[in-house]
């Protein structure tokens, strides 16, 4: 099991399904759910934030995590041209 199934247990289903009192408690889900999301991406924006740095190690991260964050706002920014 990797951590996007550990995730998923605990936080538990996020689909809502058309009946109020399931969909009020995945709605629950959902909103814990995005606020880890939001959570983590603080954390990945911090080190993006040192891809300018001259140690190495510190650079590659902060390149990596700057590189993440781009392909994920490209991603979305396409997806949602295609709605």
């Amino acid at each position: 099991m990797d951590i996007h199934e550990i995730v998923k247990k605990l936080v538990g289903k996020i689909d809502p399904v058309g009946e109020t009192n399931t969909d009020n408690d995945r709605f629950e889900n959902l909103k814990a759910m995005t606020k880890l999301v939001d959570d983590l991406l603080t954390d990945i924006n911090w080190v993006a934030q040192q891809n300018n740095r001259h140690e190495y190690s510190i650079n590659r991260a902060g390149q990596f995590a700057a590189s993440f964050l781009d392909e994920i706002v490209n991603s979305y920014a396409m997806s949602n041209i295609n709605r």
